[in-house]
């Protein structure tokens, strides 16, 4: 798999593990009311999303939710907001420089010397905009 394709599926299949594990069936859900009252005043909900979660809809990803509740997880992720080394270490893939030279080559990104501030900057704003693209909520805050 692409390292882009790696960063797509750290972000847009994050908290749907457990999905897997417990499969939910299609019908609403009803939540008697308490207290006693009547049964015709039970509430219904629509069924839970099934299946695989792969399938679902990258637009129902908030990006910036996901990489926030990654980062809560992990003691701050460091500055994942703007550096390209900071988000890879965040998602547990490898923000070496050979890595991050094979992503500018994925993403045709080939601003600066390779490692520069320039590059890594280039390298960020281009997978925030590819997430985007591929229907990931990305907020202004990530695309510096």
């Amino acid at each position: 798999m692409s390292i882009f394709g790696n960063i797509m599926a750290k972000v847009f299949g994050h908290g749907q593990d457990r999905a897997h594990k417990a499969p939910r069936s299609s019908q609403p859900s009803v939540r008697q009311p308490e207290g006693g009252a009547s049964p015709s005043q039970a509430e219904t909900f629509p069924p839970p999303i099934t299946g695989d979660p792969s399938l679902a809809s990258a637009a129902t990803v908030d990006v910036g939710e996901v990489l926030k509740t990654m980062a809560d997880m992990k003691d701050g992720g460091g500055n994942y907001q703007t550096s390209i080394v900071d988000l890879l270490k965040l998602l547990d893939l490898d923000s070496g420089l050979a890595a991050r030279k094979n992503l500018g080559e994925e993403l045709g990104v080939h601003a600066g010397a390779d490692g520069s501030a320039e590059q890594n900057i280039a390298l960020h704003r281009a997978v925030m905009d590819k997430l985007a693209e591929n229907g990931g909520i990305v907020p202004d805050s990530l695309r510096h």
